[in-house]
């Protein structure tokens, strides 16, 4: 059974960065995209980042390029969310998912498999 456990979130000063992780257990992820996704009071869940585990590439929200960075990590089958230069609007809980497939990629319904979230609190 697919398990993602996120941590790393917490307050921040606007300009300031976090890191966030997502521990994946279960199955073998080597063939899955894992994707970062935020949710913001009263808004609707969006995509932020989401990556190959398998040949590394990355795809980004505009709101994000050149200040988030997502990565992995083999050895520990974690998922990396380095987030620099965070703004007040940045602040939400966010997700880490996973899928097999990178079709829609950017499209959390596509998502079967979630952790429970980390809240990301940046102050003005």
């Amino acid at each position: 059974q697919v398990q993602l456990v996120e941590s790393g979130g917490g307050l921040v000063q606007a300009g300031g960065s976090l890191r966030l992780s997502c521990a994946a257990s279960g199955r073998s992820f080597s063939s899955y995209f894992m994707g970062w996704f935020r949710q913001a009071p009263g808004k609707e869940r969006n995509f932020v980042a989401a990556i190959s585990w398998s040949g590394g590439s990355t795809v980004y929200a505009d709101s994000v390029k050149g200040r988030f960075t997502i990565s992995t990590d083999n050895a520990k089958n974690t998922v990396y969310l380095q987030m620099n230069s965070l703004r007040p609007d940045d602040t939400a809980f966010y997700y880490c998912a996973a899928k097999t497939s990178n079709w829609n990629i950017r499209n959390d319904n596509e998502y079967p498999y979630w952790g429970q979230g980390t809240q990301v609190t940046v102050s003005s």
